[in-house]
C-alpha cells in the first residue's frame, strides 16, 4: 500500500511539473508576442505624393537640358547624313576637315549628355534620400505608436494582415 500512495504521489507531482513546463513556454510567448509590420516601398515610392512631386521638380528641372541634347543630337545626325551624301562630291581636304568637325560635334554632345546624366542621377539620390527619410520618420512614429517590434522592407512573402503600406501611404500624403 505504501509504494502505491508513493507512485500515486510521484505520478501527480509529474503531472503537474510537466504541465507547468508546457505552459511556461506558452505563457512566456504570450508575454513576448513580436509585432511585425511590412512597408511596401515600391508602393511608397510610386504612390505618395511626396515622391510624384519629387519626380515632377526634377521633370521641371532637367527638361529644359534635356530638350537642348535632343536638339543637338538631332542636329548632328542631320550634318552626319548630309555628310554621307555630299562626302563623294568633295575633295579629301574638305571631307577630312568636316569629319574632324563632326567627331568635334560628336565628341561635344557625349559630353554633355554624359554630365547631364551624371546630373540627373545625383539629384535623383538626393530627392530619392530626402524622401526616405521622411517615409522612415513616418514609418518609425507608426511602430511606436502601434507597439509594433519591427516593420519590415523586403520579403519573400507578406501576409496582408501585416501589410501597413496603405497606413504609411495615408500618413506621408498627411504630411506637408
Amino acid at each position: 500500500m505504501m509504494l502505491h500512495k508513493y507512485l500515486f504521489r510521484s505520478a501527480a507531482v509529474l503531472a503537474l511539473t510537466g504541465s507547468a513546463l508546457f505552459a511556461a513556454p506558452v505563457a512566456a510567448q504570450e508575454a513576448f508576442a513580436t509585432r511585425v509590420g511590412f512597408v511596401n516601398t515600391d508602393r511608397l515610392f510610386s504612390e505618395a505624393d511626396a515622391a510624384k512631386a519629387a519626380q515632377n521638380k526634377l521633370k521641371q528641372e532637367f527638361s529644359g537640358r534635356e530638350q537642348q541634347l535632343n536638339v543637338q543630337g538631332n542636329a548632328l545626325k542631320k550634318n552626319i547624313e548630309q555628310f554621307e551624301k555630299d562626302a563623294p562630291k568633295l575633295d579629301e581636304a574638305q571631307r577630312v576637315a568636316r569629319e574632324r568637325q563632326l567627331m568635334a560635334q560628336d565628341a561635344d554632345f557625349q559630353k554633355k549628355r554624359r554630365e547631364f546624366q551624371e546630373d540627373l542621377e545625383n539629384r535623383k539620390n538626393e530627392e530619392m534620400q530626402r524622401f526616405v527619410q521622411k517615409a522612415n520618420r513616418v514609418v518609425e512614429r507608426i511602430a511606436q505608436q502601434e507597439k509594433y517590434d519591427v516593420i519590415l522592407q523586403e520579403a519573400a512573402y507578406i501576409n496582408s494582415r501585416i501589410d501597413i503600406t496603405e497606413k504609411v501611404l495615408r500618413a506621408l500624403n498627411a504630411e506637408k
